[in-house]
């Protein structure tokens, strides 16, 4: 009796795991992280500073710092290289931060009318391979090809050819993967996508002019760190997390499906998931001189962490719900509502562009699909949205197959969460070991040049 008593416990211990071990591990990993990387930062809302300094704080000129001088550049510049040191959103203010800033504005300087263009030409081409009347699919898997073919055209005028796009995905796929702990860097996948960019800046260059304070191998990191990375990145999870949100509201999917051309509708679709599911979690900025709040001082050398999710919450009683029609209600002014940055301090140079070219793509893909999905939707979404697009010229029934996707996506939710921690604790401690921002300002000025003393070519002091 007590051996069947024993049995049955292990069997309802097993059977709870995917309710409740995720949970635990993820704190766990968050109270290791910290402890490794210490506790730096001043949150923002937090115990010093709430939700009123939140824009005054982030908008102050004096929080103008990036990289130096804040540990958690370190493990940034782990997960973004090769070249973070010429990334744009890493680069100190000044001259080459300006420059380079003002390159990537010129690339996505386009006329709507070639946005959509551009846009609608990738999403089809990609979307062609998708075959069946039920195909089950990671929506960030499926977008990441088009947002590959979509910077590729911006940025070199013309198609991707599909080894190149191939290479854009492994590298970003790589890096994102890094970033939420869920497999280790591969620097030979990044490494391959550098080499073809070195040899487009060499021999066949962008249509426009690259920074010229960068040297070749920088260009080539800047293109692949601005938009083969980032802008790749967070547009296919931008539009993983608007599809997802479809995928699991059939009233905004009846909607949407059956008025396409409705753009207001859509808009306020878009804004929602971007409230519910901000792109940017905890974006940091290092103070170049004192901030004076009130009584309060921000001394200069603070490391000012600003929480996206819980600014975007703040003020809503049902910041939980995704509810498209509270844009008919409210607008971004009565709301927190910044998906992009703040103009004053490093705004999202495609906060013009990921609008438009988000809409083109989800009709894209509601002129051929119904999406539905029945797994876990979090902000980070670690499982990459699974999601079964059902064909309309043959529609079938999907309630078994989304039972099924609900319960393979908790257990799998528990093997992920472990691997996360493991890997998560391997690359915040090499992160910690390498110090890339904290070697590289060792021998480098904010602008990026040789201390007197350092070799010209590597930066090491002789």
């Amino acid at each position: 009796m007590l051996t069947v008593l024993v049995v049955l416990a292990a069997v309802a211990v097993a059977a709870s795991l995917p309710y409740w071990l995720p949970r635990v591990v993820v704190a766990l990993r968050m109270r290791i992280f910290a402890r490794v990387n210490g506790t730096e930062g001043i949150p923002v809302p937090g115990p010093e500073y709430g939700l009123a300094d939140w824009c005054a704080l982030y908008e102050d000129p004096a929080a103008d710092g990036r990289s130096r001088g804040a540990g958690l550049s370190d493990l940034f510049w782990y997960w973004l290289a090769p070249g973070p040191e010429v990334h744009q959103e890493h680069l100190e203010p000044g001259d080459r931060y300006a420059e380079v800033a003002r390159a990537t504005r010129r690339f996505l300087a386009r006329p709507k009318p070639d946005l959509v263009a551009v846009t609608t030409g990738a999403a089809r081409t990609v979307l062609s391979d998708v075959d069946g009347p039920v195909a089950t699919v990671r929506l960030r898997d499926l977008m990441m090809p088009v947002w590959a073919e979509v910077y590729h055209r911006l940025v070199f005028d013309e198609p991707c050819p599909p080894g190149v796009r191939a290479a854009i995905v492994a590298n970003a796929d790589d890096v994102v993967t890094a970033l939420k702990c869920c497999g280790l860097r591969h620097m030979d996948r990044r490494d391959r996508l550098t080499g073809y960019l070195l040899d487009r800046v060499r021999h066949d260059p962008p249509r426009h002019p690259l920074p010229a304070r960068l040297s070749e191998l920088d260009s080539a990191r800047y293109l692949q760190g601005t938009f083969f990375n980032t802008a790749v990145v967070q547009m296919s999870e931008a539009m993983t997390h608007l599809l997802l949100a479809v995928a699991q509201h059939p009233d905004v999917r009846r909607r949407l499906v059956a008025d396409p051309d409705d753009d207001a509708y859509l808009d306020r679709v878009i804004d929602e998931s971007l409230r519910r599911y901000p792109l940017f979690g905890i974006a940091h900025r290092i103070t170049s001189a004192d901030i004076v709040r009130g009584d309060r001082t921000v001394p200069a050398g603070s490391v000012l962490c600003f929480s996206y999710p819980e600014f975007h919450a703040a003020g809503l009683a049902d910041a939980d719900a995704f509810d498209p029609d509270r844009w008919e209600r409210e607008s971004a002014r009565s709301m927190n509502f910044l998906p992009f940055g703040v103009s004053a301090n490093r705004p999202c140079p495609a906060r013009g562009v990921a609008p438009v070219t988000m809409r083109v793509v989800t009709r894209e893909v509601l002129r051929r699909f119904l999406p539905y999905s029945s797994a876990a939707h979090t902000r980070s979404v670690p499982n990459r949205g699974p999601c079964l697009l059902v064909s309309r010229d043959t529609p079938r029934p999907v309630r078994l197959r989304l039972a099924v996707m609900r319960l393979r996506d908790r257990w799998e939710d528990v093997a992920r969460s472990v691997t996360q921690l493991v890997l998560g604790t391997y690359m915040v401690l090499d992160a910690r070991r390498q110090g890339l921002a904290r070697t590289y300002f060792a021998d480098h000025d904010t602008q990026g040049r040789p201390y007197p003393g350092a070799c010209p070519v590597t930066g090491d002091r002789r």
